[in-house]
């Protein structure tokens, strides 16, 4: 789960965290109230929830109310990568001395939290790493253990040399990796972490992700959430019993097993074609989840061709085949479907869809070609 920068922002001043003064604004009359009350230049940044928010013109400096206003109302309905901005965070301006990246997210290969630092703040930490990954510093730390004040130091002394500054610092990231552990965050940032003309050190942008499992524990952070539409697919899947995530190909794939499933996308990547979502329907033998897949494929007007790939175990291919004739039915399909179904009662599957409209496949590869083709 992905929070607003205002929001994390709000988490991490519970951590003593040093943030901004900041209010969140939904119209140009809000946000010329809240320029007027901080009574200095203020900066207006667009609330939504991907980067590259200042390269798409969502981030403005206004030195008076009037100004503000001008800036909210070229901000306020804008799209920035295909997100509607709908509110905006007037925070007051501040000289900025230096700018860094810190970030803390786990290492599965390590099986550890990681740190990371770089003296390269206020870009993507993406980029730093393609452009020049000798500037970030990393640093495992034993989730049984925590971090101990020498290696927060260190980090921080890979940042600055001002032990004014270092000391500051360190608290922040021993502070950030608190925060980090109690939220069940997976993952927590602060980038640009600043220090100002006066010397003071101030997360000027927050970003926080969550473990959606570890949500049921934390009903004050769920309701932080502000789904896009793409997420909202995703949690009416997971409320379905599929798992879905959208990409941004055109063969919609539906799949039995996440492993299957990646699979098949894999394939599809392979002969030159791209998938646009993991769908996984489960292990479960029910013609309902298909129906329901087969409407969360169709509503994505990127689709070009459906692919299904069922491998049978527990999941029965006749079940899987009796579903999509019912759905064919239930819903105006329009799209060429490719079939794949193997495994148990494969026969009785290809047998009730035989007078449908759908595309046979004999086998992954087929299928995959077969789906690119119609495209």
């Amino acid at each position: 789960m992905k929070i607003h920068e205002y929001q994390a922002k709000e988490i991490f001043a519970n951590y003593n965290i040093p943030i901004q003064n900041q209010i969140i604004c939904y119209t140009t009359r809000e946000i010329r109230q809240a320029a007027t009350k901080f009574n200095k230049p203020v900066v207006i940044k667009a609330q939504v929830q991907v980067g590259g928010r200042g390269k798409a013109g969502g981030v403005k400096i206004a030195k008076n109310p009037v100004q503000a206003e001008q800036a909210g109302t070229q901000i306020l309905g804008m799209k920035i990568k295909g997100l509607t901005v709908e509110k905006v965070l007037v925070s007051d301006a501040i000289d900025i001395k230096s700018e860094s990246y810190v970030g803390i997210t786990n290492d599965r290969n390590s099986k550890n939290i990681v740190i990371m630092v770089s003296s390269e703040g206020g870009v993507e930490i993406e980029e730093v790493a393609k452009r020049t990954p000798e500037k970030i510093f990393k640093m495992g730390i034993n989730p049984e253990i925590g971090i101990f004040d020498f290696q927060a130091r260190n980090l921080a002394f890979k940042l600055f040399d001002d032990i004014k500054i270092v000391s500051e610092t360190a608290t922040i990231i021993k502070n950030l990796y608190r925060c980090y552990v109690e939220t069940d965050s997976s993952l927590s940032e602060i980038n640009p972490l600043v220090v100002t003309v006066e010397g003071k050190v101030i997360a000027l942008d927050a970003k926080m992700n969550f473990d959606d499992n570890a949500l049921y524990r934390h009903q004050e952070i769920e309701k932080l959430r502000d789904p896009t539409e793409d997420e909202k697919k995703e949690i009416d899947a997971k409320n379905k019993g599929l798992s879905y995530i959208k990409l941004d190909g055109e063969i919609g794939c539906m799949v039995n097993g996440a492993g299957l499933a990646m699979a098949t996308m894999d394939l599809i990547k392979l002969y030159g074609g791209e998938p646009a979502n993991f769908l996984d329907i489960g292990g479960s033998s029910n013609p309902q989840k298909v129906i329901d897949a087969m409407n969360i494929l169709l509503g994505d007007k990127n689709v070009k061709v459906v692919m299904i790939n069922i491998f049978g175990g527990i999941t029965r291919c006749d079940d899987v085949a009796k579903g999509l004739v019912l759905a064919m039915k239930k819903i105006d399909v329009k799209l060429p479907i490719v079939a794949r179904l193997t495994g148990t009662n494969e026969k009785e599957g290809r047998e009730i869809l035989k007078n449908s409209n759908l595309i046979s496949a004999s086998s992954m590869s087929d299928a995959a070609k077969k789906a690119i083709s119609l495209i």
